[in-house]
Formats: structure tokens, C-alpha cells, sequence
């Protein structure tokens, strides 16, 4: 046995702290950190138009229409469709629950009895099933959507991401909202896509994380500021409210009319960006075309020349079924804004601003011209403006030329040579007044009664903003050389391929296109 004395118990009362600097007290949050109570109004007492939401004023201080200039105008008289044919549905119902609960005698071989025959019908019964609780339905989802988003997406805040949240937040100030919504990043896995939705007053947006990475500085601010714009602008035009989601429903099932009013809305919503973000327009539709990558190379006239370019019934057929406009159609809208964008018919032919410059496919293709007359014409040509790469743009190099200079030059050809070295400035969409865009600078504040389009294209004057200087207009645009292809290039087309005939000269069409 030792004879060491026995250990003396350890002190009574909380164990000593670590050695090091000390957790503080942290007192509970407030339930609203914005200030004032859970729930309740900001410390400054609001005034009547900045009341929180309810079924009747509408999620902006403009009330339940929004923002009328920004508006596509076929989107109210549609949504008044929707609505009557949803009462008109319901009505059908009751009359027919009423009648089959008396139990009819019908005549067989009568249209009573076909009518009886149908309801009763394994389709039939369904439909009158599903009816009833489609409006919970349509309650369930949108409650759902938002609770994925809340329990796996990354939430916007002050201090994260908060470039990206403080434009959600600029838009919904410029819109008017009553409250700021909610702004997610989701993992896109490579999908380029945003949507806005709600549930009860509450209203969100989501941006795929492919998406979102547009924001950054190697990339385009601009155009994730109009991204945002667009979805904002789903809110703020009403494009979320159950109601909305409810008739939407109703219209998905009845062909080329449900389809319409969804690119209505997603004119509407463009109209928002372009007045958050006009610079971004052309970047989103260059990356929702060419990708994050790719979209600093898109040239946004050659795309929006395409609207005018590509027609015939294959085309058309492709936009009626379509819940988005055409990306070609949505960019002609965005660089005229002198009118709404087109829902059922490409625009017409006047609305060029260039002469063609590549077959489009609702041509022969007997006119289409031989590898060797093209590989002869690119020898000769080169395009406008040089990128120093036309693969993508990447984090961490630097690039001479500016994204828009690129996206905005005349896609139009010129001949190779020291007298065409120079490079003309940037063709940037036009008019500050044009259809749903009200001038005032990088954010747009509207007024009570909303702002005033006008009238009119002014093809390419420059879009000027933050003391930019004005790019030239179309007139002052080099007009293509017929130099670009040049006899000894055709004259080696046809040593290459002797028979091969060469392509016609349409009306309009410059020696360019040839090759």
C-alpha cells in the first residue's frame, strides 16, 4: 500500500475555462432583423401604400396590374380568357353534377345519352374528381417548391452573396414591391435556368448555380442583374400570385393559347430586365443561347437578325409550342424596343438592320454556296471585330476587347487588309425611349402611374448610359466591301470545283453572302 496521502476531491461548482479568448453572451435575435416585431411593420410608421400585401392590392404599390408600359399588351386579354374559361369549366361541372344526381332517363342513341355515356366514363369520372381539388393542388405545389428551396437551396442575405442580393433587393425597389422577396441559389448541374414563385404572400426566386456564375467580374454583372430584373419582374407583374398560377393551369391544356400567354409573360418579364439592366440584355440571351462560356463570343445582332432571317411554317410551329419566345425572336424585341415582341408571327422584313450575310434555312439549297467558295470568302473576309478567343471566356485572364464590343459589332463581313484594320465601335440597341423602358440610368424608378412608351426604332444609335459616348448609328455603319470576295477568290472556287454552278444573287443580297 502507498503511504502518498489521498487525492482531494476537485472543487465544487463549473470546471475551470480553457485558456484562450472567451465566448461572449450573444442576446436572442429578433425575430425580424430588419427591425420592429415578427411580422410586423418597420419601426417608421409605413404609409398606406407600403401596407403588407394582401389578395387585392397586388405585390407592388402600382396595385394588382403592375406596371402597365412594361406590360406585354396581349397578356391582360388573354389572362381574361383564362379566367372565363375557367368559370365556364366550373359551371359545366356543376350543371353536370346537378343533372347526373337527379339520374336522367335517356334515350339511347340520343346526345343525352352520349353525353351520359362520356361523363360516366372512366375519363369523364376522373374529370369531375380532379376538378374540385385542383385548386388545392395548385396550393400544395407552389407550398412545396418553396419549401425545397428553403430546406436545400443556399439563401441570398447580406452576407452571402450579397452583390447578388443586394440587385434582388434594387429591383424589387424599383418595381415597387411591398416586400423584398426571397432569393435562392440552387445547384444547376449544369442547367441554365431562374423561375420566381410564391406561396401565400410570400414570394422567392431561384437562380441555378450555373446561372448565377454569370455574375461574376470574368464573366457578366450585367447580364445576372437582368436575370434577376426578370424574375423580379415575374413578381411584380403578378405572374406568381395563386390566381395566376391557378388559370395558368387552366390554359396549359387548351394548344397554341396556353403556350401564347406564357410567352406574354416572359415578354413582360424581359421588359422588367431591360429596365433594371438594359446593358445585360444582350449578355443573358448570348448565355442562355451560347452558354456561361461561350456567351462574350454571341454577337447579338446576328441573332437578332435571325428573327427577321429565319422564317416558313417549321419555324412558326416551333414558337407556338413553345412556353418561352424564340431566343431569336426575344432578342429582336430587346434590341427594337419601338414595339412589343412577337408572339405568333416573326417579325417582318423591314425590321432588318443588315443586309444578309449567311443562308438561312428556309432557303433552296441550291443557293447555298460550296466549301470552297466559303473557305474562299473567309480568306478574304474577317469579321468586325477580332476576340482573342472565341472558345469562352475564363476566370483569371485578361481580355483586350470588351464583352460588349464583341456582342454588339456588325455582323456583317469585312475584307482582310490594312485599310480595314480599324475597328468600328460597338452597335448597341437603340432607342432609351422605346417600347417598356423609361430613361433615368442604371436603376429605373417608376412613378404611381408608371411611365410612357413611345413610339419609333432608331437603329443603332447607342445606348448611352453613365456618360457613355454614343456608338454610331446604322447609317455610319461601314457598309460591306464587294472587295470582301473578290474575283480571284471566286475564280479559285471555281478552279476547285469546276462544275459546281454559283450561287444566285437574291434582291438585296451583297457579294458577301456569296462567298
Amino acid at each position: 500500500m502507498s503511504d502518498s496521502p489521498p487525492a482531494s476531491p476537485p472543487p465544487a461548482g463549473p470546471p475551470a475555462p480553457p485558456p484562450g479568448p472567451q465566448p461572449q453572451a450573444v442576446a436572442p435575435a429578433p425575430a425580424n432583423p430588419y427591425g420592429g416585431p415578427a411580422g410586423g411593420p418597420a419601426p417608421q410608421q409605413a404609409p398606406a401604400a407600403l401596407l403588407r400585401p394582401t389578395a387585392l392590392n397586388g405585390a407592388t404599390t402600382h396595385g394588382v396590374w403592375g406596371i402597365r408600359p412594361l406590360r406585354h399588351p396581349k397578356e391582360i386579354p388573354m389572362l381574361i380568357v383564362a379566367a372565363v374559361l375557367a368559370a365556364l369549366i366550373y359551371l359545366t361541372w356543376i350543371v353536370l353534377l346537378v343533372w347526373l344526381s337527379q339520374g336522367p332517363a335517356v334515350e339511347p342513341g340520343t346526345m343525352p345519352a352520349k353525353i351520359h355515356e362520356l361523363v360516366t366514363g372512366t375519363t369523364g369520372m376522373e374529370l369531375l374528381a380532379i376538378l374540385p381539388v385542383l385548386p388545392f393542388f395548385v396550393w400544395v405545389g407552389r407550398a412545396m417548391l418553396y419549401a425545397r428551396a428553403r430546406a436545400n437551396a443556399v439563401q441570398m442575405s447580406p452576407t452571402q452573396f450579397p452583390e447578388g442580393y443586394r440587385m434582388v433587393v434594387e429591383a424589387a425597389q424599383s418595381f415597387g414591391l411591398r416586400r423584398v422577396p426571397d432569393a435562392y441559389v440552387a445547384l444547376g448541374n449544369g442547367s441554365i435556368n431562374a423561375f420566381a414563385s410564391g406561396h401565400g404572400f410570400r414570394r422567392f426566386v431561384t437562380i441555378n448555380s450555373d446561372l448565377f456564375e454569370v455574375g461574376g467580374s470574368a464573366r457578366d454583372p450585367e447580364a445576372l442583374r437582368f436575370i434577376i430584373g426578370h424574375e423580379v419582374g415575374h413578381i411584380a407583374a403578378g405572374h406568381t400570385s395563386y390566381l395566376r398560377s391557378f388559370l395558368s393551369q387552366i390554359l396549359v391544356y387548351i394548344p397554341v393559347l396556353g403556350q401564347a400567354f406564357s410567352r406574354a409573360q416572359e415578354y413582360t418579364a424581359d421588359n422588367h430586365g431591360f429596365a433594371t439592366a438594359p446593358k445585360g440584355a444582350a449578355a443573358t440571351m448570348a448565355v442562355l443561347a451560347g452558354g456561361k462560356y461561350l456567351g462574350a463570343q454571341v454577337n447579338a445582332h446576328a441573332l437578332a437578325e435571325r428573327a427577321v432571317r429565319e422564317k416558313g411554317l417549321w419555324v412558326h410551329l416551333a414558337a407556338w409550342g413553345a412556353s418561352h419566345p424564340l431566343l431569336t425572336w426575344r432578342m429582336h424585341a430587346l434590341r427594337d424596343r419601338s414595339a412589343p415582341g412577337r408572339l405568333m408571327i416573326r417579325p417582318r422584313d423591314t425590321a432588318a438592320w443588315f443586309p444578309p450575310f449567311q443562308p438561312s434555312g428556309h432557303e433552296l439549297s441550291a443557293i447555298w454556296p460550296t466549301p470552297a467558295q466559303v473557305l474562299a470568302h473567309m480568306d478574304a473576309c474577317r469579321p468586325q471585330v477580332q476576340a482573342e478567343e472565341q472558345f469562352g471566356r475564363y476566370p483569371g485572364v485578361e481580355y483586350s476587347t470588351p464583352r460588349d464590343t464583341l456582342r454588339w459589332a456588325s455582323p456583317v463581313p469585312v475584307p482582310r487588309g490594312p485599310a480595314a484594320l480599324a475597328s468600328p465601335a460597338a452597335s448597341e440597341p437603340t432607342s432609351t425611349t422605346g417600347y417598356g423602358y423609361t430613361p433615368g440610368g442604371h436603376m429605373v424608378s417608376f412613378s404611381q402611374s408608371g411611365a410612357t412608351p413611345t413610339g419609333g426604332t432608331t437603329p443603332p444609335s447607342g445606348l448611352r448610359q453613365h456618360g457613355e459616348p454614343s456608338s454610331p448609328s446604322r447609317a455610319e455603319q461601314p457598309a460591306p466591301s464587294p472587295d470582301c470576295a473578290p474575283q480571284a477568290a471566286d475564280q479559285a472556287a471555281d478552279q476547285a470545283d469546276p462544275a459546281a454552278p454559283a450561287p444566285p444573287a437574291q434582291d438585296g443580297e451583297q457579294e458577301g453572302r456569296q462567298g
